[in-house]
Formats: structure tokens, sequence, C-alpha cells
């Protein structure tokens, strides 16, 4: 049994009756499929773009530059075009992911993951299929579109959908698929790159399966009891809810969720009341966390894994068979982080895992440093030294920063700005994904080693923001996030000073929450 819990006015801890289904752990891993969707984008763009037979065909400028003779080693990718093909798909992620806000509310969450798919699938075939540069970006901006709606859904699906005292790792099933996603594609990359001239075609065409596993297994999967209420579909969300937890008796759950939509219908304008005074702890919680997310440099390594491997010395083959070792760290380590998050928590998780990359990233940029120059390359024990380096990086960041990043935002909103909330997590996070893939191989080009010590400055702010202004929410329902973290935390409780004039004290409270 893993009963969900929620609060009483006088901040007692009750529990709700309900088990663990088979149908909940079907909805969850069918759903996780957004996340194996954006995570095989993320693997993928590295090694087509390191793919001579890519290069030739939409980037002959940099298929140059890479034979040269005398090539710079942090120089030889530094091309706009080339950037913003893996950087187009996040800036339309962004634009999207309001979009998605409003069908979320609206439609529903699944129907949301639904239009997700068709979209990636479109981009899919268009990117695949590309025959010059332009098809190449606008497939890049539908699967974009696709990337922006999933985001939204997915995580507010997997946090409605589970029993509080499990919500942490059900959630996480979605980092999961994203690191699964990573390693699939690193492996495609790797067998792909040398069946020319069209391996990168096969790599791009593969991206469409997880987008049609989530396309059709969406069809057999409920709606949330939570979203079908807050649609005022009561009686559909009462009969999901006994689906769901396994039992008949979930009057108190219901009862909750019931409030919960009632005072959400008050709020005619969710981002106007996220504005409020009162929405500001989450709203700066959720941006802050998407920034810090990125500027671990996570993306940096993860997008471009096969060209940093080339740069310190390996060559094409063994750059990707070391992009596949990292990504199959990232699944294994993720692992961890659903084991332990909602036993540990998600502050120690945050905080041991900012010491380890500050660390692991700080090595890398002394080696880097000192021993790789513009021409030439490290020697084989230190190439061998900067990859274990940074499997040790990803480990720290896949049980940490990488589920908790979007776990943490998609918990703490009250309903009546969830889905707003939550969308302002998404767009920061793709603004920022798309900067750092726009940027980085320029970044690495000027900065040159220095790079990671400008991630791991970051890394030392963030490590610092986590320990004073990161509540703990382990266990605590998404619905009982105010009464029990936010006005108790030493920090955000004095934005709660008027909080209960701004609600509507004329509706009637459960009998088991007074």
């Amino acid at each position: 049994m893993a009963p969900a819990i929620v609060l009483n006015q006088h901040g007692d801890m009750l529990e709700f009756e309900g088990r663990i289904t088979i149908y909940v752990v079907v909805c969850v891993i069918i759903a996780a499929f957004g996340g194996l969707m954006f995570g095989y984008d993320i693997g993928i763009s590295g090694g087509v773009t390191s793919m001579d037979d890519f290069l030739k065909e939409f980037f002959p400028i940099v298929y140059r530059r890479k034979q040269h003779a005398h090539e710079n080693n942090y120089c030889k990718y530094d091309n706009q075009l080339l950037q913003l093909f893996t950087s187009s798909l996040y800036i339309a992620a962004l634009i999207a992911s309001f979009v998605a806000s409003r069908a979320c509310t609206r439609f529903g969450r699944k129907p949301t993951m639904q239009i997700a798919s068709i979209f990636f699938i479109v981009g899919v075939i268009l990117t695949a299929c590309a025959v010059n540069l332009a098809m190449l970006i606008f497939g890049r901006i539908f699967l974009g579109f696709g990337v922006g709606f999933a985001n939204q859904a997915v995580p507010l699906f997997l946090s409605e959908l589970a029993p509080a005292k499990i919500r942490g790792a059900l959630n996480i099933m979605f980092q999961l698929f994203i690191t699964i996603g990573i390693f699939i594609a690193n492996m495609v990359n790797y067998f792909t790159a040398n069946l020319h001239p069209y391996g990168w075609r096969i790599s791009l065409g593969i991206a469409g399966w997880p987008a049609a596993m989530l396309l059709f297994g969406s069809l057999i999967i409920c709606e949330t009891p939570t979203s079908l209420i807050e649609r005022q579909k009561v009686e559909e969300g009462r009969e999901i809810l006994k689906k769901i937890r396994g039992v008949d008796n979930v009057d108190n759950e219901f009862d909750s969720i019931v409030y919960a939509s009632e005072m959400a219908r008050q709020v005619k304008n969710p981002f106007r009341k996220l504005m409020k005074k009162s929405s500001r702890p989450q709203l700066v919680i959720a941006i802050w966390l998407q920034v810090f997310q990125q500027f671990t440099g996570i993306n940096a390594i993860m997008f471009y894994a096969p060209v940093l491997f080339q740069t310190v010395g390996f060559g094409s083959d063994a750059a990707l068979l070391s992009a596949v070792i990292t990504g199959l760290v990232n699944v294994f380590s993720t692992l961890v982080s659903v084991y332990a998050v909602d036993k540990a928590g998600r502050r120690v998780l945050l905080l041991e895992a900012a010491v380890q990359m500050f660390i692991t990233q700080s090595i890398i940029g002394v080696i880097l440093s000192l021993d790789l120059k513009v021409t030439g390359s490290l020697s084989r024990v230190e190439a061998s030294i900067v990859v274990v380096l940074v499997c040790v990086y990803v480990m720290g960041f896949a049980w940490s920063w990488g589920p908790l990043g979007w776990l943490i935002p998609s918990e703490i909103f009250p309903l009546e700005t969830r889905t707003a909330g939550f969308a302002f997590a998404v767009s920061t996070n793709m603004l920022f994904t798309f900067i750092i893939a726009q940027a980085f191989l320029s970044m690495l080009c000027h900065m040159q080693a220095g790079i990671f010590f400008f991630f791991a400055a970051w890394i030392v702010i963030m490590g610092v923001f986590a320990f004073f202004l990161l509540p703990e929410t382990k266990g605590v329902p998404v619905d009982s996030m105010v009464d029990r973290v936010w006005k108790r935390h030493w920090f955000w409780k004095r934005f709660y000073d008027d909080y209960i004039d701004e609600k509507n004290t004329n509706m009637t409270i459960p009998p088991h929450m007074t």
C-alpha cells in the first residue's frame, strides 16, 4: 500500500486510501515516452552534427574546416548555422509551452500529450527527408513544438496521477526516459555513422518511434482525476480516482481535489495570479531551477559529447563510443534518484551533486587548460581521464539537478496556477537550453578550457541557492504545499502574510481538512 496524504487546516498529516496499481504503472510508462522523445533528440543532435555525410550535405564550410590538417581543436565546429540546427528546436518549444499550458487546462493532460506526439512525428519526417537547410530547420521547429507540448503535459500528468509518498519516484520516470532516449540515440549514432551516405537520415528518422509509442499508447491511458474535475467532469474524475488507487473509498482524496478545483475556478487569469506576492516563491524556484539545470553545463556535454571527445583526441568512432558510455552512466544514475528521492529527499540529492559536479568540472578545466592546445590532442591516458570525469559529472547531474529540475516545479504550484506556472518553468528551460545550444560551440572556441570553469562557477551559485532557499517537498501532497512548505520556510513565509485575504472564505472546506 502507498497511501496518498493531505494536511488539515492545523497542519496535521492525513492519509488517503490507495495502493500502487498495475494500471498506474502502465500509464506512467506510456506517458514517460514523452521524455524519451526529448532525450533521443538531445542525444541524436550531437552525433549527427559530427557525421561527415551530414556536414557535407548541409554545412560544407564546417566539413572543410574539420578536414584541415592543422585544425583548431576548440573552433573546428564553431558555426552559427550548425548550432541553429540544434537550438532551433528549443526556441520553438519555448513558444509552444505557453500554448500547451492552455491546452492542458482546457482539453486535459492526455490530449496535450497526443498533440505533442503528432507535432514530433511531422518534425521527424521533415528532418529525416530534408533536402536543404530550410527544410531541416523547419523540421526542427516542428520537433520543438512537440517537445514543448510534451514537457508541459507529461510531468504534470505524472505528479497528479501518483500517490504523494511515491510521487517523486514516478515523476522521475520522465527524466529516466530522457536519459534512456539519450543512450539509445548514442547507440544509434554509433552504428549509423558508418552507413554512408544516409546514416544521418536513419538516426533522425528513428526519432519517430517514441512519438508513435506515446501517440498510440495514450489511447489506453486515462486522464488525471485532477484534470477531469478541474474541467467539471466530476463523476468521471471520481471513477478514474477509484481505478488508479485500486480502492472504492476515495471520498477524502476526491473531496480534496474538488475543493482545490473550486479554488482554482475562482482564478479567472492564472498568469495574472502568478504575478501576485503569494505566487512568487513557487515562480522564483521553478524558474531558477530551470536556469541552474542548464548552467550545470549538462546539455553542452550531452548535445556535443561526440564533438567534445573528438576535441580531446578520440577518433570519430571512439568519440561516439565514449558518448554511448556516458549515456549509459546517465541512465543508471537516474535510477539512483528514482530510489532515493522519496527517502533522502530533494535537497540532499541537489546539494551532494553540486559538490560532485563542481569538482569534476574544475578538474576537466585544469587538464584541458594545461595540456590541450589549439592543435594536437591529449594523450590517451589524459583523454581517458576526461571521459571518466565526464561520467562522474553526469552521475551527479542524473540523480539530482536533471530529474529534480522537472519534478520540483511540477509539484509546488497550487492547482489554480499549476499549468501556468509550469509553463513558465518549461519555457525558461527551453530558453536557456536554446542559449546554451546556440552558444556552446562558439563559447568553446573563444573560452577554450575556461568554459568548464564558467559552468563550475554556476554550480557554486546553484548550490548556495539550494541550501538557503529551496524547501524540502518530500512526501507533501501537491495541493498542500502552501500550508506545509511555503508558510513554514524561514524566507518564503513572509510572502504569505496576507495570503488568507486572497482566498474565497465562503467556500466549503471538506470535513477531513478542518
